[in-house]
């Protein structure tokens, strides 16, 4: 791999912080080293002294007062070593990257931890877009992609899609105006990379079969471009044994994946996580060294300490119970919808996430329906253009998510928007 071309000037350009590393040195030195190197604050000045945090098992997370000095000081960009450790022990057991035992220089896995997964696709963007470059991807598509997409300048390409996710097909005819080798010639502007939500879209709700990933994989190699794999609903694939992920097929070393623990544990702490080659991932943790510094070590720390009280097995029995309880909400959304929306509207049932993707037929536009009028009989969902390019364009569908919402709610949800469709048709 050539990671090269696929860096912006202003990635390229990164260097490491000299504060930053220094710090990094400080918090690896053994007590008998004297600083006055670092602007680390005193934590004597920090007004928090301990905490205790309970767990849903009547278990404890305790912060005495040195772990509450540590989780509130800086620490390594990357992420605190015992949380990384633990991450790549669990991309190793869930996706066996074939890249794991590879050189450093020629696409070995790496990991670093971010403020959500937002923030590490963000500076993914940010490290590989030019202005005018073409990148790929399957509409509709989760809104805030677009939104950091579209002031970068570059040319989005959409890839059809069905219910099982990206059409290879329509992959290979948007790919057939290139040839293999333009990839090697900057002028031909081959695309730089394919981003897609694999499992559970947002927000459609499909997700990609074995052997269309398989097939995009082999397209990825032919005309040489990254795959963006943003997978924040992996943990929430209602049937088994889960697909194999890009990641997991990976043995050039051009997956970069992103993951996260909002929908799983918490969105408020913020805890994403980036994994991907080696010198992709290096590139990210400079851009992270001048932006956030690092992910809050309070946050880390508090999820490093449940992972390792709970095991791997225990991580995926908190997994596998926090599937059950969306499952069933989605069941509840479908009986709703088979209840008041039939005959006017369709849907596919979604095998992973948290929504719905629902067209209303016989309205062209269902954008004031959603936007206007839903909202004064007090009922939210988002209309269906705000998920394309054009987001002026109409569009006959909405999503609705079935996260948080009440069995009842969503019943008493879907009968008002069933009047209103009347109404409107």
């Amino acid at each position: 791999m050539n990671y090269a071309r696929f860096l912006t000037a202003t990635s390229a350009a990164r260097r490491p912080s000299a504060i930053r590393m220094l710090n990094e040195l400080l918090i690896r030195a053994p007590k008998s080293v004297i600083s006055l190197a670092t602007g680390s604050p005193n934590p004597s000045m920090f007004p928090f002294k301990t905490a205790v945090i309970t767990t849903e098992d009547g278990k404890t997370i305790q912060f005495d007062e040195e772990m509450m000095k540590r989780a509130l000081q800086y620490s390594q960009t990357a992420g605190i070593p015992e949380l990384l450790s633990w991450l790549k022990q669990l991309q190793v057991k869930l996706h066996n990257p074939p890249t794991i035992h590879y050189p450093s220089s020629q696409g070995q896995m790496d990991i670093c931890v971010t403020s959500g997964s937002q923030d590490g696709l963000n500076k993914v963007f940010e490290m590989t877009i030019n202005r005018g470059d073409n990148v790929l991807l399957n509409e509709p598509v989760y809104s805030g992609t677009l939104h950091a997409l579209l002031p970068l300048g570059c040319n989005i390409i959409n890839v059809c899609s069905d219910e099982y996710g990206i059409i290879p097909n329509s992959l290979k005819e948007i790919l057939s105006k290139w040839k293999p080798e333009d990839s090697k010639n900057p002028k031909k502007n081959t695309p730089k990379f394919l981003y897609t939500i694999p499992n559970g879209s947002n927000p459609t709700g499909n997700s990609l079969t074995s052997d269309r990933k398989k097939e995009i994989y082999e397209l990825a190699r032919k005309y040489d471009f990254l795959i963006i794999e943003d997978d924040p609903y992996y943990f929430l694939q209602f049937n088994k044994p889960w697909a194999p992920t890009f990641l997991s097929m990976d043995v050039d070393g051009r997956v970069i994946r992103t993951d996260s623990f909002s929908k799983i544990l918490s969105s408020g702490l913020r805890i994403g996580f980036v994994t991907g080659p080696k010198t992709l991932i290096e590139r990210i943790v400079l851009h992270m060294q001048v932006a956030t510094l690092h992910t809050s070590t309070f946050t880390q720390l508090l999820v490093a300490q449940l992972l390792y009280q709970w095991g791997e097995e225990g991580f995926l029995a908190h997994v596998d119970r926090v599937i059950d309880f969306y499952r069933n909400q989605k069941d509840a959304l479908l009986v709703a919808a088979e209840k008041w929306l039939s005959g006017l509207a369709e849907w596919h049932v979604p095998t992973a996430g948290m929504f719905i993707w629902i067209k209303i037929k016989g309205i062209y536009d269902v954008k004031k329906l959603i936007k206007e009028k839903a909202i004064k009989k007090e009922i939210l969902m988002v209309p269906g253009n705000d998920f394309y390019i054009d987001s002026s364009a109409p569009s006959p569908y909405f999503r609705a998510s079935f996260s948080l919402a009440s069995p009842e709610q969503m019943d008493v949800a879907f009968q008002r928007l069933a009047e209103l469709i009347k109404e409107s048709l």
